[in-house]
């Protein structure tokens, strides 16, 4: 096996390689959560007609006017204002043809169907033009930007119909192992599934498409026809990925031709864990079985390759003063969970856990993120951080 990677090494080539999926067109009530491929342009104005600002009197000319009407939100035919007169109106409601201003309810009086101007009354017309927030033509919202419910509203404001957007990614989750049961009560040997829920919370966060599990015997041919038979853009596979005599891995992507991205990277736990590349150009992410340095592997490479295929932004890699102890790896990272502390808010409020071996959860599941702590850590320095799904 070549040299083990650098682990910010690894999360580099995790997070450019791999290059956004195609775009497609997308309805936008249906785009939320995906990657604009090409910008939102208006294709009508907004506001769409002439609106009345306020509810009051749409009036012409001077005053005082005459009230001839009432003009509701949603009614579309209406008269033109003669000078001198004026009809109710509210809000968003069409302003009628020769209107001056809109009178708002609060600086006018009337009496009758006379109204005038209070005197204190400023000299605001209170119409929003069409086009006087968009026009057609205008950019909406650049390419890159994630789908949220005010980009949808804005879309559909203007006019727009579908957005072009990134595909999500597609995720197949192969867990091996003759010893995983997929639930009930563990018999002797045996361990429940643990990956699929990590797994799925990960992808999820990345914006890719449910997870498809399957669960698959340390058997080599197993193993082939599983990845051969998982046509989506990421296969997962938990476990097979050291030396062992169950590890097949390496050697059946070897004989499908696989290209190396990253195979072993210098950190504990999780040094096992690797990326691949198909010929067909599928991905493919190699998680070693304990279920912490999974977790370690899903969020060191997993997590960035769906960001980059759905057509995200790299993920932020924050860092942090880290305090407390561990036992640091030498020509490499520690990974340990750790969590916000008010105690020590003062001097950056984030301790180790606990030590954790890279089979157990608990450490990790009262953890808010995982820092990588490299071999020159010392108490209070700051390290890179990964939230935890």
């Amino acid at each position: 096996m070549a040299a083990q990677t650098a682990w910010s090494d690894a999360y580099a080539i995790a997070t450019t390689t791999p290059k956004p999926l195609p775009s497609t067109p997308v309805a936008v009530e249906a785009a939320a959560g995906r990657v604009l491929a090409a910008p939102i342009e208006a294709l009508r104005p907004v506001p769409a007609f002439d609106t009345a600002a306020m509810d009051g009197y749409a009036v012409a000319g001077d005053g005082p006017w005459t009230v001839t009407g009432q003009l509701l939100a949603g009614a579309v035919h209406s008269p033109p204002l003669r000078p001198g007169t004026a009809v109710e109106i509210a809000t968003g409601a069409v302003v009628p043809e020769g209107t001056a201003a809109v009178l708002p309810y609060e600086d006018s009086l009337r009496n009758g169907d006379i109204v005038t101007a209070h005197p204190s009354a400023g000299r605001r017309v209170h119409i929003r033009r069409a086009g006087d927030d968009v026009r057609p033509g205008d950019v909406l919202v650049a390419a890159g930007r994630t789908v949220n419910a005010t980009i949808a509203a804005a879309a559909v404001q203007a006019g727009a119909e579908q957005v072009a957007a990134h595909r999500r990614p597609t995720v197949t989750l192969l867990v091996t192992g003759n010893e995983v049961i997929d639930s009930g009560v563990p018999g002797p040997g045996q361990v429940r599934d643990s990956f699929t829920g990590l797994v799925s919370a990960v992808a999820v966060r990345a914006g890719a498409d449910p997870v498809v599990r399957r669960h698959v015997r340390d058997v080599v041919a197993l193993l082939e026809s599983g990845l051969t038979a998982a046509r989506t853009d990421v296969v997962v596979v938990s476990g097979s990925s050291s030396a062992g005599a169950a590890d097949h891995l390496h050697g059946v992507l070897g004989r499908m031709g696989a290209t190396w991205h990253v195979r072993g990277v210098a950190c504990r736990p999780g040094h096992p864990q690797a990326l691949a590349e198909l010929p067909d150009g599928r991905w493919v992410v190699s998680l070693p079985g304990n279920p912490f340095a999974g977790l370690v592997a899903a969020l060191t490479l997993l997590e960035p390759v769906l960001t980059a295929l759905g057509g995200r932004p790299p993920l932020p890699l924050p860092e942090v003063p880290v305090h407390g102890s561990a036992k640091l790896m030498p020509t490499g990272v520690r990974i340990v969970p750790v969590h916000r502390d008010d105690r020590c808010r003062r001097r950056g409020g984030w301790r180790i856990v606990a030590e954790t071996s890279s089979a157990g959860l608990q450490a990790a599941a009262r953890a808010d993120a995982l820092a990588v702590l490299p071999e020159s850590w010392a108490d209070g320095d700051p390290a890179p951080v990964l939230a935890v799904p």
